[in-house]
């Protein structure tokens, strides 16, 4: 029931973005530009909540409110974008047909449409914080003894029903936006998230539900405030020396010589006063730390410069407004009574992505095995790099695309008509997303096992975190980047690089900028692999340990 709840939340809420910039420049009057930093704000806060939701749900108030609350805030926020298309007065008027005069929009009117936006990340940060983590609550019990294939078998479900669930978004909901206008195509997702709420309230009484406990971000922030009111403590270059407090049954005796100002957090200046400490005082204590403590930190600023090319990749990843705008100026047409709407092309992304998870794992590792006599996979890190490489052949192919199809519409006389149909077949986007797509699948899949090897077990619930946030993150760089190349291109009072007549405006110089990033990111990435030096490989390690939890 719970990853049914999720499910109808993906459904309502992708099913929402695909069109949101035809909306926005259609009803709204916005520039592509400004409408597109509006929705990579809308993207970065809707990957930023759910970081926030799980340090909520985590330290405070429990994984069952986390998302009831999310549910109810969602829901909300659909209705307040619904309201939009409903009532006249909360959007400007249409702009005059015998002119180009277009009333801009009010601010109270942007207050409500922006309104709408950051309830929506709310209840996502609410709902996509806890659903997995709760899901698995509901079968990991320790008197069930298959519950490790149990649990494998959940994850594995769990991610197709989410494929399938942004499948679903971006070919029906986002057929009926085309066919039958804002107002039902928005009051869609309004209902799909009232039937999520509904239900996961209605099957309250047969959740498990987990008391919440400590969370990750509060034992790093102690250590650093311990290391910090320590700092005046000089380290004897000889661990042995030095008496350090860890975890009972813990296997770390000693913490590290990297970055070995935060071993001051685990050091016993009071052999007395230790006496007394036990593992529940030392996780609640701003005064002493386990050695367990700082070198999780230490592992966590470890992957950063790695974490951050997934950052730059997020860039390439979040470019949604265009590819849509260009869909619409080409023929989308598969058969003489049918064409694709323009904001399902998308769905070729996540066809590509589920399609290569299947190829790899399947098919192409057994016979790599089979060719080369043993064992063989991509490590983690070249992974990565592949994902990388292709994340700029996407943006390649779109700027080289956008040069033939802008040459086209400039040669039939559309300068001025940028809706006008160019005579091009659709179907040339569908290779940049079928790049997008297998990027995704080998950088993001590929960080996700990164961390899980390199992170002890405990720390497992951080790998989404560090995705959320550099999803977050690239999104916030995406808009940076878009509004440099937007103010710079028209500094001399030329036409904008980025300006919504895509016919005017110069994408192909656009998207040359962004592969330009991927080339300088590939660099980056094979830089900071190498200064990470080689991984400690998959599975347990000896700080790993299990640690139960008690029902509310």
């Amino acid at each position: 029931m719970d990853a049914a709840n999720e499910s109808m939340e993906k459904v309502a809420s992708y099913g929402l973005s695909p069109n949101m910039i035809l909306y926005l420049m259609r009803d709204y009057h916005m520039e592509m530009s400004s409408g597109s930093n509006l929705l990579f704000f809308w993207s970065a806060a809707t990957n930023f909540m759910p970081v926030l939701g799980a340090f909520l749900a985590d330290s405070c108030v429990g994984r069952f409110r986390m998302i009831g609350f999310g549910s109810i805030i969602s829901l909300l926020g659909m209705i307040l974008l619904w309201a939009t298309t409903m009532i006249p007065q909360a959007r400007p008027p249409p702009c005059e047909e015998l002119s180009s005069t277009c009333i801009p929009s009010t601010n109270l009117q942007l207050v409500l449409l922006c309104s709408s936006f950051g309830l929506m990340s709310i209840g996502a940060g609410g709902i996509r914080s806890s659903s997995l983590a709760f899901g698995a609550d509901q079968l990991n019990k320790r008197d069930n003894l298959k519950s490790v294939g149990v649990l494998e078998s959940y994850f594995s479900w769990y991610y197709v029903s989410m494929a399938v669930s942004i499948l679903l978004a971006f070919t029906c909901v986002v057929y009926i936006q085309d066919n039958m206008g804002w107002s039902v195509g928005f009051g869609v997702p309004v209902v799909l998230m009232f039937f999520s709420a509904l239900s996961f309230y209605l099957a309250s009484s047969f959740y498990i539900k987990l008391k919440a406990k400590a969370s990750f971000f509060t034992g790093f922030v102690q250590v650093i405030v311990v290391a910090y009111k320590n700092r005046h403590f000089k380290l004897s270059l000889r661990s042995s020396n030095v008496l350090y407090h860890r975890k009972k049954e813990s296997m770390l005796l000693f913490p590290s010589d990297k970055l070995r100002f935060l071993n001051k957090a685990c050091i016993i200046k009071d052999p007395q006063q230790y006496s007394t400490f036990d593992d529940q005082k030392a996780s609640s204590s701003w005064t002493l730390c386990t050695v367990d403590q700082v070198e999780e930190l230490k592992a966590l600023i470890k992957v950063i410069p790695i974490w951050s090319t997934g950052m730059l990749i997020s860039i390439n990843i979040s470019q949604n407004s265009f590819p849509v705008l260009q869909a619409t100026s080409m023929d989308r047409h598969i058969t003489s009574s049918f064409e694709i709407p323009a904001g399902s092309f998308g769905m070729f992304s996540v066809i590509s992505a589920t399609l290569w998870i299947g190829l790899y794992d399947r098919v192409i590792l057994p016979l790599a095995s089979k060719i080369t006599g043993g064992p063989f996979h991509l490590t983690t890190k070249q992974r990565m790099g592949i994902g990388i490489l292709f994340s700029f052949l996407a943006m390649l192919w779109t700027a080289i695309l956008e040069s033939i199809r802008r040459r086209l519409a400039i040669n039939e006389g559309y300068s001025d008509m940028p809706q006008a149909m160019v005579p091009m077949s659709a179907m040339w986007i569908v290779p940049q997303y079928l790049f997008t797509g297998f990027a995704e699948a080998m950088n993001v899949i590929g960080q996700n096992e990164f961390y899980f090897s390199e992170f002890p077990r405990s720390m497992s619930s951080i790998a989404l975190t560090l995705n959320g946030l550099g999803m977050s993150g690239g999104s916030l760089l995406a808009s940076f980047v878009m509004s440099s190349v937007d103010r710079w291109s028209k500094s001399e009072g030329g036409e904008s690089w980025v300006t919504s007549n895509i016919n005017k405006g110069r994408y192909d110089y656009y998207y040359c900028v962004l592969a330009g990033l991927s080339l300088f990111n590939m660099v980056y990435f094979l830089v900071c692999s190498w200064a990470y030096g080689p991984c400690d490989g998959e599975g347990l390690r000896p700080w790993d340990e299990g640690g139960d939890s008690e029902d509310e």
